[in-house]
Order: C-alpha cells, then sequence, then structure tokens
C-alpha cells in the first residue's frame, strides 16, 4: 500500500515503509492530534511521538512489543492527554524539549536540548529545538541513510505555514528563523514533513511560499 499520510480519528492508521524504520501515524482525539509510531526495523524497539489522546486507541497501535520511549514534541495539552496513562502501561520513558518539560504535567525523563540525538533501536532521530509556537519546542528530524530526511514537527510547521504564534510578532519572527535556519536550509526538498496535525508535506512543496509567510506575519 502506498503511503499517504492522510488519517482521520477513528479511521486507521497509515504505516511508512522505509528500510530501517517503520513509521505508523495514527490521529487521536478532538483536536485531530497526529501521533506517530517509530519501530526499528533491526530490533524491533518502538518510539512514540506525541501521546495525545486516546490511551486506548495508542496503545492498541503500539501493540504487545511495548515502546521504549515517548516524545512530546511541545507543552500544549492536546499533545500529552494520554501520555501519563501510556507511560504507566509501557514504562516508556519520557523525552521533551527542556524549556517546555515544566509545562507537561508528566514527569520528563530526559530533557532535550538542541542537537540532542534519540533513539529507536539502531536508528538516530536528531532533536531541533524551535522557539516562538512554545519555548521549547522540538522537532525530530531522520536523515535516512537510504534515502531522503523525514522531520517529525509538531506544531512548529504544516502544509500552508508555521504553527500559531497567537499574532506575537517576535514570537512570529522567532519561529521562521529557527524553521528556516534549523529546517529549510540544511534540508532538501524532498525531506518528509509529518505535522502534528493534519495531512503530510514536503519541504519542497513549502518552500516557495516562505516569503509570503513572512508578509503576512502568520
Amino acid at each position: 500500500m502506498t503511503y499517504s499520510g492522510e488519517v482521520r480519528v477513528g479511521g486507521p492508521a497509515d504505516v511508512h515503509e522505509l528500510k530501517d524504520l517503520m513509521i505508523t501515524k495514527v490521529a487521536v482525539g478532538p483536536m485531530d492530534n497526529n501521533a506517530y509510531l517509530l519501530r526499528c526495523r533491526a530490533t524491533d524497539e518502538q518510539l512514540l511521538i506525541d501521546a495525545a489522546n486516546d490511551a486506548e486507541a495508542l496503545l492498541g497501535t503500539i501493540g504487545d512489543g511495548g515502546i521504549a520511549s515517548v516524545v512530546t514534541t511541545h507543552r500544549h495539552g492536546d499533545h500529552w492527554q494520554a501520555l501519563a496513562e501510556v507511560v504507566a502501561a509501557t514504562g516508556a520513558r519520557t523525552f521533551a524539549g527542556r524549556y517546555d518539560a515544566e509545562g507537561i504535567p508528566v514527569p520528563t525523563d530526559v530533557p532535550v536540548d538542541d542537537g540532542d540525538t534519540i533513539r529507536v533501536g539502531q536508528v538516530e532521530l536528531t532533536a531541533r529545538h524551535l522557539v516562538g509556537h512554545t519555548p521549547g519546542s522540538i522537532v525530530l528530524v531522520y536523515d535516512d541513510p537510504h534515502g531522503h530526511p523525514h522531520v517529525f514537527t509538531g506544531d512548529c510547521l504544516f502544509p500552508g505555514g508555521v504553527g500559531n504564534t497567537h499574532k506575537d510578532p517576535k514570537a512570529f519572527a522567532s519561529l521562521m528563523h529557527d524553521v528556516e535556519t534549523k529546517v529549510f536550509d540544511v534540508l532538501p526538498d524532498e525531506t518528509w514533513v509529518y505535522p502534528g496535525h493534519g495531512n503530510d508535506t514536503t519541504l519542497g512543496a513549502e518552500r516557495p511560499h516562505l516569503p509570503e509567510w513572512h508578509a503576512r506575519g502568520w
């Protein structure tokens, strides 16, 4: 089956099969949050990005193998509603950006800084700290040695623009700067983008619109 990245709450997951990594995308909760289950194909170790809502659905997706880790992309409540229950059921270690950890009610085992590596089995993800949507938002970059990169952007980057900065010009300027310098300037057009809500995109699809985003201020 060809991966589309189009999922809906209550519907089936969509699975992106890479050579070393399996990426399962599922939509949960009243705000249509995306959660991503990553599985190393060599070791079967699993990592969950954003235990956003509906612990039952997430645990069903995780399956009997459990997860070693769960990463919360940022402090907003719609991204951690199921975190406590998922951690209690799996014993997973928790990761979050250092400057957002205090806003997440489940203790963060590993505070994450810009450039840190998070492993799932033999696969390495690189965290980048982007400031603007929240003080400590992180995105995770998987630089696939067999193909193009993949980036899990939380609420920092979507099809059509960056995340909500609540009409704060300073926060918007900060987020645009970090998205451009840490994502667009260093990753190719083929990079696949997995956002915290909605459909996927690529950097190539979004890059031509950066001047428009600057001009409109959101």
